[in-house]
C-alpha cells in the first residue's frame, strides 16, 4: 500500500497525453473531466503520503514533476488552439525554467540544496491551476466563466511575475550566503 501515491503519480503522468490530445482537439468536456480525475488523484496521493508516512524519494521527485508537466502541456495546448495568449504560456514557461535553472545553478556551484517552495510560487501554481479549470469549465458547460477569464490571466501573470522575482531574490541571497560563508 505505500507505493498508492507513487502509483497515482504515475497515473496523473500518463493523463497528460489524453489530456493534452483532447485539449488540441478542442473537446474540452473531456479534457475538465481528466484534469478533474488528475487534480484529484495529485490531492489523494499528497494526503496518502502525509498521513501514512507513505514518503520516498522517488514519490518526492515525480509529483511536482507530473503537476509541472501537466500545466505546462495544458497551456501550450490551450495557447495553440488560440485559448490562452502566448504570452501568458511564454511568462509561465520563463518563470518555470528560473526555478529550475537556478536550483541546478545552485547545485552545480555552491552544492546541495534543501529547496521549499515558497508561498509565493505555491499560489502561483494555484492560480495557473485556476485559469485551466475555469477556461475547460467555460468551453464545456458554463460559458459565464468567460467573464472572469481576462481577470485570472492577468492575476495568473501578476503571480508568475512577482514569484519569479522573490525566487531570483532567494537564489541570489543563497549565493552571496554561500560566498560570504566560504
Amino acid at each position: 500500500m505505500h507505493h498508492l501515491p507513487n502509483t497515482l503519480t504515475l497515473m496523473r503522468l500518463a493523463l497528460t497525453v489524453p489530456i493534452a490530445l483532447l485539449l488540441l482537439v478542442e473537446r474540452h468536456a473531456q479534457a475538465l473531466c481528466l484534469f478533474a480525475v488528475a487534480g484529484f488523484s495529485d490531492a489523494l496521493d499528497g494526503f496518502l503520503a502525509r498521513r501514512f508516512g507513505w514518503v520516498s524519494r522517488l514519490g518526492s521527485l515525480l509529483d511536482p514533476l507530473a503537476d509541472k508537466l501537466l500545466l505546462v502541456t495544458s497551456y501550450m495546448c490551450l495557447t495553440a488552439t488560440q485559448v490562452l495568449p502566448a504570452w501568458l504560456t511564454l511568462i509561465v514557461l520563463l518563470r518555470d525554467a528560473l526555478i529550475v535553472s537556478g536550483a541546478g545553478l545552485y547545485r552545480l556551484l555552491p552544492g546541495p540544496l534543501q529547496f521549499q517552495p515558497s508561498g509565493l510560487g505555491k499560489l502561483s501554481t494555484v492560480m495557473q491551476i485556476v485559469l485551466v479549470l475555469a477556461v475547460l469549465l467555460e468551453l464545456s458547460i458554463l460559458p459565464g466563466v468567460a467573464n472572469v477569464r481576462w481577470l485570472l490571466i492577468y492575476g495568473v501573470l501578476l503571480l508568475a511575475l512577482a514569484s519569479a522575482g522573490h525566487y531570483a531574490w532567494v537564489w541570489v541571497g543563497k549565493f552571496n550566503e554561500q560566498r560570504r560563508s566560504a
